[in-house]
């Protein structure tokens, strides 16, 4: 566990111990977009090296998670009716929560769509085409498999060239990182060529790991139909924004919605940023995605949903359902809204 990780929980258990989320309901707000990627038997509970890991949750843990909420008095809604509330500027009787579930894995069909429809919960998917015609580059997901099954690494990045080991658990992990923010700060084309040439010589297919992991058409079709079900639109090739000229910004998003509007039938009102911190999609992508005509937008920015978000429709912040925090009480401190308030320096509204 990193001495982040250690930090984090230490925060959201005094938070929960302290009864604070009891006793301050002031950071509480409107509700949560709550924001998941893979959901899977063992998800985010692995051993050993699994730098991914908080990616994934399992399906008792979002079993778990929906029932809290309502417990706690939280109306499930859909990202539409959500939006409809937020744009009214009024906070509601009840807070609501809203799950939304980036990029289209085939383990959201096969392990979430059953326990969202034992509880009657309605969830957004956003979707890449380029993901889900199985040819985009996971490139978190290569570098991983690289690392795992190799135990000496050389990389060029930019010039600076890697000699890494990878012969246990920590030299793996060293590995990992050490390349991993390198190749995230690339510009986005040149990233995907590079991960393309890295993993195609030591063997890693990345085709067929998209192939693998991603829903594909047919199944996306399959999903979307249950009426619980509401398609977003997440760009053609999963690029950060940010990194792109305004004018490819839009053409990634428009294109996105288009192709999922021809293979399902339905327009996507609803879009979200890939990668979505603050350095991957800013307050230019806000607007063009505005301009663009989608109705709102999430980002991965932490915090909770407050009136004050109505003029800011274009990039709502969400509450990350990690893997290294799937306990009952780590998902009570964040839906208090105080451990947001301390991170965002208590500002409700971060979209600078």
């Amino acid at each position: 566990m990193s001495l982040k990780e250690t930090l984090i929980r230490s925060i959201l258990d005094m938070v929960h111990y302290s009864k604070m989320s009891q006793k301050i309901g002031l950071f509480k707000g409107s509700g949560a977009l709550l924001m998941l990627h893979h959901i899977r038997p063992g998800g985010g509970l692995q051993q050993g090296f699994a730098p991914n890991s908080g990616l994934e949750i399992t399906p008792q843990f979002l079993n778990d998670t929906i029932e809290q909420l309502v417990e706690n008095g939280y109306q499930l809604l859909s990202l539409a009716d959500a939006v409809n509330i937020i744009d009214s500027g009024v906070k509601p009787d009840k807070p609501f929560a809203v799950f939304t579930i980036d990029d289209g894995y085939r383990d959201n069909l096969q392990h979430a769509l059953p326990v969202f429809q034992r509880h009657d919960c309605p969830f957004t998917i956003f979707i890449a085409p380029d993901i889900t015609d199985g040819r985009s580059e996971l490139w978190w997901r290569g570098l991983e498999q690289v690392v795992l099954e190799n135990r000496h690494i050389e990389a060029e990045i930019a010039g600076e060239k890697f000699s890494l080991e990878a012969t246990d658990t920590a030299s793996q992990r060293e590995a990992f990182w050490k390349l991993y923010w390198p190749v995230r700060n690339m510009p986005e084309i040149e990233q995907r060529q590079w991960i393309r040439q890295f993993c195609s010589f030591y063997n890693v297919d990345l085709d067929e790991q998209c192939a693998r992991e991603a829903m594909n058409w047919d199944e996306l079709r399959q999903i979307a139909s249950d009426p619980l079900c509401t398609i977003g639109a997440h760009t053609i090739h999963h690029y950060a924004v940010s990194k792109l000229p305004a004018e490819m910004v839009v053409k990634e998003a428009v294109q996105s919605r288009d192709r999922i509007s021809q293979e399902l039938g339905t327009t996507p009102e609803f879009f979200a940023y890939p990668y979505g911190d603050a350095g991957s999609a800013g307050p230019r992508d806000f607007e063009l995605i505005k301009e663009a005509g989608f109705k709102a937008a999430v980002t991965t920015r932490k915090g909770l949903i407050y009136p004050d978000h109505q003029q800011h429709l274009t990039a709502l912040p969400r509450l990350s359902l990690n893997g290294g925090y799937q306990k009952q009480r780590y998902t009570d401190a964040l839906l208090s809204g105080i451990p947001f308030a301390l991170f965002n320096r208590f500002r409700r509204v971060n979209v600078g």
